[in-house]
């Protein structure tokens, strides 16, 4: 994996766990504010705090997304998951090299 692909692959874990940790612990105000707003705006919505937990979790889920590709468990460029069609010159075992 280049650095530009781990900080691909990074960036989008972390908008993805964003997304999981986001509704975690809010409560929506009990009334309407007098001043105006929407009444399902949390109260407290501890960004920060999620914000930081959304960078260790997407961290903590890149080191495992890094590990399983660099281990050869999952490849692109060889094995089940290879791309054989046209412009390729990988020969998978089982098939036929391709002229």
């Amino acid at each position: 994996m280049t650095w530009f692909t781990g900080f691909i692959v990074y960036a989008l874990l972390w908008w993805t766990a964003l997304f999981i940790v986001l509704p975690i612990g809010t409560k929506p105000v009990d009334a309407a504010p007098e001043d105006g707003g929407w009444r399902g705006a949390p109260e407290k919505p501890l960004l920060l705090r999620k914000v930081i937990g959304t960078t260790v979790l997407a961290a903590v889920l890149w080191i495992g997304v890094f590990a399983i590709m660099e281990s050869g468990w999952v490849s692109f460029r060889d094995g089940w998951w290879a791309y054989t069609g046209p412009g390729s010159s990988a020969v998978l075992p089982g098939r036929p090299a391709q002229n």
